[in-house]
């Protein structure tokens, strides 16, 4: 798998204000979007449902945005993918948007692995050795 992944969205009229710019809020939703489609890309889900009925995820323990320029209503973005860091726990992941050549924001997200239990109760574990065969760790 490569260490990049690309993930591509159109700007939508809800999510832009009456002038047409993309409200700041919209681009940490989006990573969270670019993070779920990477790992369908590899075969999982952000929610791995275990035969026991508990759930293996990843919640965000943090996340940042720098905003470079603005996006617009109906901007074709791609969304560059990678992840920077693989702890034993936890993951983090940088986020490139881009319309074209153009940078308009960059991006992080640390997650941690749980098993969610019924009820709702977390417990962080070691990221499984199925993900980690996988998930590629990108190069400075």
């Amino acid at each position: 798998m490569p260490a990049q992944f690309t993930h591509t969205r159109v700007v939508q009229f809800a999510d832009t204000d009456v002038a047409g710019i993309v409200h700041f809020a919209n681009f940490y939703r989006w990573m969270e979007e670019a993070e779920h489609a990477y790992l369908r890309s590899l075969g999982f889900s952000v929610m791995q449902k275990q035969p026991d009925g508990t759930v293996i995820g990843f919640p965000r323990v943090q996340a940042s945005c720098r905003f470079k320029a603005p996006a617009f209503f109906e901007d074709e973005l791609q969304v560059d993918v990678n992840v920077v860091r693989r702890g034993v726990k936890s993951l983090t992941f940088s986020f490139e948007f881009r319309r074209g050549e153009t940078c308009l924001a960059t991006g992080e997200m640390k997650t941690v692995c749980c098993l969610c239990q019924p009820g709702g109760k977390l417990q962080s574990i070691e990221i499984p050795p199925r993900y980690c065969e996988r998930l590629v760790e990108a190069t400075p």
